[in-house]
């Protein structure tokens, strides 16, 4: 593997790596090796919390490794052990096959699922758990480690979180997945688990499953937890997670959320959620330092991410969104999208409906802003802000407070954009 690069080295550099078992680098020094990282099928779409794990997997993959993805259909069944979780609730089979049909179709966008020997292979635990019966488990498994050992491998977690003990729910789970790690050692020869650092007590109760069931060797490393440089949490904003599927999170969204990173956050991001090589990364850097304004780090983490995940066609469109919100860009550009996309453009601004019939017979503009929706909270707002020529729809600007509006003037036959000053839009949807 001389011609491929260093896997540990380049999470290193990259400000990734956290913990690492001692021999770890070693083995994947001498040739191509397995390993996995599990996802919890909890949602139909991974989000950008997903994204570190992933490039894990791209940069164990671009190495000459051979990455495994698991995914716990059979974990998602039982939901979060602890009770703390919302968003790990019981899930049917259904439920369940639908969402790894579509974390599926999601990762082949980063990894390589057909070169060969070191091809990324997706796997379902939900697989050898369906028969594998509770009394045969804890017989062949649970005899093997111990609450003592569980309890003790925990004891600093739980001093930190005031916890007394282990409920048997949380002890089988931690047995469960430790299990999974046994089973792809035992059948597809994975001698590897990675994950963030709060999963490390998980991944080292699977490799002394297998060291005390079988006698053999496996080994584990983790990566840093995402923070933001202001302590709030990574991937999450007002309106909740920042979604990798174009329904829930729309592609403009996904871009602004990268864009608006900060200045310091931009320089971690830049090295963990891209591909460019240290050199240019670093002269990136050196161009954000000599002129933050032009913000070089974060349009070049944005446009990086968003062609990854959405494509080249959907960076295009949200660099004209932001045009259009921001600067000088007509209103023809909203005839280029659907109506889902207009009104993820304008998710988060005010909305307002009219009656199709009321506006074919035509409504003043102060009427229709006063009115018909709450632009203004009173007629006469209106007009004076009108008369000041402070107010635009569709981009022009209204001369007169009674300008009227009809049918005729919606874009795609629904829509209305209303500018108050520059930058406070509303949008009117005709139904």
């Amino acid at each position: 593997m001389t011609d491929k690069m260093n896997f540990v080295e380049e999470l290193r550099w990259r400000g990734m790596l956290h913990d690492i078992m001692p021999g770890t680098e070693e083995l994947l020094n001498k040739g191509m090796a397995s390993g996995y990282i599990g996802f919890d099928p909890t949602s139909d779409s991974l989000h950008v919390g997903s994204l570190a794990q992933i490039m894990s997997l791209i940069h164990f993959q671009r190495a000459g490794h051979k990455p495994f993805v698991l995914v716990g259909g059979a974990t998602g069944m039982v939901g979060d052990p602890s009770g703390k979780s919302a968003e790990r609730n019981l899930l049917s089979e259904d439920i369940l096959q639908h969402n790894l049909n579509g974390i599926g179709k999601q990762l082949e966008k980063f990894l390589d699922f057909n070169i060969g020997a070191n091809s990324a292979q997706m796997v379902n635990n939900y697989d050898w758990f369906k028969d594998f019966s509770f009394l045969n488990f804890i017989r062949d498994v649970g005899k093997h480690i111990t609450v003592n050992y569980m309890m003790a491998k925990d004891s600093v977690k739980n001093r930190i979180n005031g916890d007394t003990g282990m409920s048997f729910t949380e002890f089988t789970y931690q047995l469960v997945q430790g299990y999974d790690f046994y089973y792809l050692w035992k059948n597809h020869n994975c001698v590897l688990q990675m994950g963030g650092s709060d999963q490390w007590g998980n991944i080292v109760t699977g490799t002394e499953l297998i060291r005390r069931k079988d006698a053999g060797e496996a080994y584990a490393l983790t990566t840093q937890l995402i923070k933001k440089a202001d302590g709030s949490k990574f991937g999450k904003t007002e309106g909740g997670n920042i979604w990798l599927d174009p329904e829930k999170t729309s592609p403009y969204k996904f871009y602004q959320f990268w864009l608006n990173t900060s200045d310091a956050d931009a320089k971690t991001y830049i090295r963990i959620f891209t591909l460019f090589d240290q050199q240019p990364i670093e002269g990136l850097e050196a161009e954000q330092d000599a002129a933050p304004h032009l913000r070089v780090l974060q349009k070049a983490l944005a446009k990086d991410i968003t062609i990854r995940v959405h494509g080249e066609v959907e960076y295009e469109k949200a660099i004209k969104s932001s045009e259009f919100l921001f600067g000088n860009t007509g209103i023809e550009f909203l005839n280029e999208l659907n109506d889902a996309e207009v009104i993820g453009l304008f998710d988060g601004v005010p909305n307002y409906t009219v009656a199709l019939a009321e506006l074919k017979q035509g409504i003043n503009a102060t009427d229709l802003l006063a009115t018909h929706s709450a632009v203004f909270p009173s007629k006469g707002e209106a007009k004076k802000m009108i008369q000041g020529g402070g107010v635009a729809i569709n981009k022009v600007k209204i001369n007169t407070p009674e300008d009227i509006y009809t049918t005729d003037s919606l874009i795609n036959g629904k829509f209305l954009v209303v500018q108050k000053g520059k930058k406070n839009y509303f949008l009117i949807v005709g139904e």
